[in-house]
């Protein structure tokens, strides 16, 4: 499934890529006009293997907000930019992973990549061997609760992942993923 699944994604964030070309520009232009700052922000994240690595993201966040998972921020919405809460509930600042999928850090589905301090995440993950998965733009856990999960059953769903994955269940989650999108379920701010 490896070399089918890379081909997958090669493929398709090419693809993706030159379709959302105008909407990436517009949301560059929108987060530079916004709020001072890059336009990227460039998340420390967990990879296969636990190596770590780069990801973009639209910046939803003002400059200086600590570097955190946001359900451990106090008062998250205090550090959001002006169209932070609308990127978050759209997935648009989501769009520049294409990058790390390009790259081949992230995948088109897998677990999501942990922050680098997110401890208690990345040591459950690796006592399942989830560790082992290329992270994913969205997973099993992303469609079944995404930002409101616990950590414990965001790593059953990602050890669920690991033993079911197959090209057919990565079409299921991506097809759950665009019902989810469209409906915002499951976005926190």
């Amino acid at each position: 499934m490896g070399h089918l699944k890379r081909i997958f994604d090669l493929f398709f964030s090419l693809i993706a890529v030159v379709l959302t070309a105008p909407i990436l520009a517009l949301a560059a232009l929108a987060v530079l006009l916004t709020s001072p700052g890059p336009v990227l922000y460039w998340s420390e994240r967990v990879g296969r293997d636990n190596r770590l690595f780069r990801m973009p993201k639209f910046r939803t966040m003002r400059v200086g907000t600590p570097a955190l998972a946001t359900h451990l921020l106090q008062n998250p919405e205090a550090f959001l930019t002006p169209l932070g809460s609308f990127f978050r509930r759209t997935s648009l600042d989501e769009l520049p992973q294409l990058w790390s999928i390009l790259k081949g850090d992230m995948s088109f589905v897998g677990p999501r990549p942990a922050l680098f301090n997110q401890d208690d995440l990345i040591a459950l993950r690796t006592q399942y061997e989830v560790h082992r998965l290329v992270p994913g733009l969205t997973g099993w856990a992303q469609v079944n609760g995404r930002d409101e999960l616990p950590i414990p059953e965001k790593v059953k769903f990602d050890a669920d992942y690991l033993k079911r994955r197959s090209f057919g269940f990565d079409l299921y989650i991506l097809w759950r993923t665009c019902l989810k999108v469209l409906r915002r379920d499951g976005v926190a701010h």
